[in-house]
């Protein structure tokens, strides 16, 4: 429990509580996976079922589901916004450049700038968190995700059904331990985006000019620092202990530790959308051990190539392989 000036913060955490639950429950699920029906049209059928009749949808998303609505981070949208990065330092994508030792700040602080606003401040190429949206709007839903580019939000979710639990790429935080509190970065990143001469298109958005020639450092006087401490400033995204947990991430996780315990028992949709095997304690997990718990819950896995469940809640799964937009494009033309 967090202390807050002297006082005990008596809000719960959904975050631990939960994880707390799946890790606790794992060691149940041995010896086999269930991969599906093997009738794909079958399959979708039962899950719009359960859409439209569950009591509850709980939505736990990962960055398969942000890939599938087009936020790739190699190919055409590299090659298109970090080409010059590319060629001078020999980065391939752009989850490595996060971890490339730039020469200096003003370059280290231009590379962040286009990698968080091209995954952070532009709505994703395909609608797919819109389609999403469209199937659970009219449901008691929340979702939980491990995804920090907003899109949720974007798309038009409630914000009060929504907990990124590793972060925004829309927050800095300072790198003092002490300073327990996040910055919105938005105009950081649009004065960054400019200086390196990235040019608005018609509708707002920052493109490469069509001569192509951009900056890759940011002027010293850019480099962004924390408005309460004038400190060096980092991402708020979880790498390490130094994470930091902010009122709003508190206040979000408290809301899911609330909705899950309101739900633990009747008709319940645990629909697992993009998840991988990376941090399978955050959802995976949990959402496996709530569907064992609850004989009336269903678990829906929703993955390319990685949709399965332990064999013990078989009979309560669906598992649809292949991509997520498509899937939900098929569930949104039939609902």
């Amino acid at each position: 429990m967090r202390i807050i000036d002297g006082l005990k913060d008596a809000r719960p955490n959904g975050y631990l509580e939960s994880i707390r639950k799946g890790s606790a429950g794992v060691s149940r699920f041995r010896g086999g996976a269930y991969y599906g029906s093997g009738d794909r049209a079958a399959d979708i059928a039962r899950l719009r079922e359960e859409i439209n009749t569950a009591d509850a949808i709980i939505i736990g998303a990962g960055a398969g589901l942000s890939t599938s609505a087009g936020f790739t981070y190699s190919g055409e949208r590299f090659d298109k916004y970090f080409f010059d990065f590319a060629s001078k330092f020999g980065i391939t994508d752009m989850y490595s450049g996060g971890f490339y030792p730039f020469p200096d700040a003003e370059t280290h602080w231009a590379w962040w700038a286009r990698h968080i606003y091209f995954n952070r401040y532009i709505d994703a190429p395909k609608p797919v968190y819109k389609e999403l949206l469209d199937l659970v709007r009219n449901k008691d839903y929340f979702v939980i995700t491990t995804n920090v580019d907003h899109q949720f939000q974007r798309a038009g979710f409630d914000k009060s059904r929504l907990f990124y639990t590793q972060g925004d790429y829309g927050l800095f935080q300072s790198v003092r331990a002490s300073n327990q509190k996040t910055y919105d970065n938005e105009e950081w990143v649009m004065k960054a985006m400019e200086a390196q001469g990235f040019i608005r298109d018609e509708n707002g958005v920052f493109c490469v000019p069509e001569d192509g020639k951009l900056l890759m450092r940011i002027p010293s006087d850019l480099i962004p620092k924390c408005p309460g401490d004038g400190s060096d400033v980092t991402t708020n995204l979880r790498a390490d202990m130094s994470f930091v947990e902010d009122e709003g991430w508190h206040d979000a996780s408290a809301n899911y530790a609330h909705f899950l315990r309101k739900n633990e028992k009747g008709h319940v949709l645990y629909l697992e959308i993009g998840v991988g095997s990376n941090t399978p304690v955050i959802i995976k997990f949990p959402f496996w051990t709530m569907t064992y718990d609850n004989p009336d819950a269903v678990y829906a896995c929703l993955n390319y190539n990685e949709a399965y469940a332990p064999k013990q809640i078989a009979e309560q799964s669906i598992c649809i392989s292949g991509d997520t937009g498509e899937v939900l494009k098929e569930l949104t033309e039939t609902v």
